[in-house]
């Protein structure tokens, strides 16, 4: 009899303490290794800032938020990997992923297993025209840089010979065919386009094609690395010409690969968010406790935290059907890079392309700065 009575007193006791506090599980995926991994960093160091400060200052509804990372080296099989591995983990919520090749197949994954997905970064408009309950993004979509990066050329290089380059990916291609779209509606017709392989080195084959044609203006659809090299070769082999690249290409890595031929270069990303002044604190933190500039998708990343955080609020409750439901009522939520409210598809109401041009900094050393 009295180890019966010991029981039911643990019982009590167990049932008389407070309720365990569960951790918030959220999944960080992108590219951590491979070609583009200064992309994959940008996405985990942004999350981790701003997992980091939320949690300093309480959590979300009093709990924690715990990340874990994905490693998906651009590569859609490794991704959708990434994405099974998360939903049998427990995530709830994911920031990512990178490209829009690997968001686009991850995303019925996740929607199949009760996870809300948002990109700080794939632009393809596939992604959320599908209409699937758990697609959003704080970035901007390729068909509204794409009519941005037309303009610009209708307006400064009309009468030139254009050539659209892309990668043959989902984003490359995307962007490149919006861009072919804008420009062909207004009358003109590139004189060449074509699609190169990711991972190529070798560019004298395409370089050769457009010496031939008389290319003077080169629109890439693409990733930094190939667009560097395809500069960096041109200028070797005496073709010279203005090339024109997009939200893929925002790394000052691009600078190391394309060298001192990127001078002059333009390129579309939103105004740049290092300098709105709701991010200050956030990028003095990254310069002086990371050490880490917080570039190019860095605060998409930590606006994606941001916007789960103050949804789920909303919401009452850590549920990703429910928070989704939140997001799609077309609350604004404010965030490091300027307040974001969704339509019904989890596209951004608001959002804006700007061009840049690569020049010498302060520093001699080459980089992006806003026209």
């Amino acid at each position: 009899m009295k180890q019966r009575f010991i029981g039911v007193a643990v019982l009590a006791a167990a049932l008389a303490a407070p309720a365990a506090r569960a951790d918030i599980k959220i999944g960080v995926a992108g590219p951590i290794t491979g070609a583009n991994a200064a992309f994959g960093a940008q996405l985990v160091q942004g999350a981790e800032q701003a997992a980091a400060d939320i949690n300093a200052a309480g959590g979300i509804l009093g709990q924690k938020i715990v990340l874990t990372t994905g490693d998906d080296a651009s590569d859609p099989r490794q991704g959708v990997a990434v994405a099974n591995k998360f939903a049998s983990s427990g995530v709830k919520f994911v920031v990512g992923h990178f490209n829009s090749g690997v968001s686009i197949p991850t995303s019925d994954i996740y929607a199949d297993a009760g996870i809300l997905q948002i990109t700080p970064a794939s632009t393809n408009p596939k992604f959320t025209d599908r209409n699937l309950w758990n697609t959003f993004r704080t970035c901007g979509r390729d068909d509204q840089q794409g009519l941005v990066a037309a303009t610009y050329i209708l307006n400064t290089h009309k009468g030139k010979k254009i050539a659209v380059i892309h990668d043959k990916t989902a984003y490359g291609k995307g962007l490149a065919d919006e861009t072919k779209k804008n420009l062909n509606a207004a009358g003109v017709t590139e004189t060449v386009y074509e699609g190169v392989n990711t991972g190529d080195k070798d560019f004298t084959s395409l370089i050769s094609k457009m010496k031939a044609a008389g290319v003077e203006f080169l629109y890439w659809g693409g990733l930094h690395v190939e667009f560097g090299l395809i500069i960096r070769q041109a200028a070797e082999q005496g073709l010279k010409l203005t090339a024109m690249g997009a939200d893929g290409t925002t790394s000052d890595e691009l600078a190391s690969v394309a060298g001192p031929a990127l001078e002059g270069t333009k390129m579309t990303f939103p105004p740049d968010p290092r300098q709105r002044p709701e991010a200050a604190a956030v990028v003095k933190r990254f310069l002086e406790e990371r050490k880490f500039n917080p570039e190019a998708y860095t605060l998409y990343a930590y606006a994606a935290i941001q916007v789960l955080k103050q949804a789920i609020e909303q919401t009452g409750a850590v549920d990703a059907e429910k928070t989704a439901k939140t997001l799609h009522a077309g609350g604004t939520y404010k965030t490091v890079i300027g307040d974001i409210s969704y339509d019904a598809k989890g596209d951004r109401k608001n959002v804006d392309y700007v061009t840049y041009t690569w020049k010498k900094g302060a520093n001699g050393a080459i980089t992006y700065i806003q026209d």
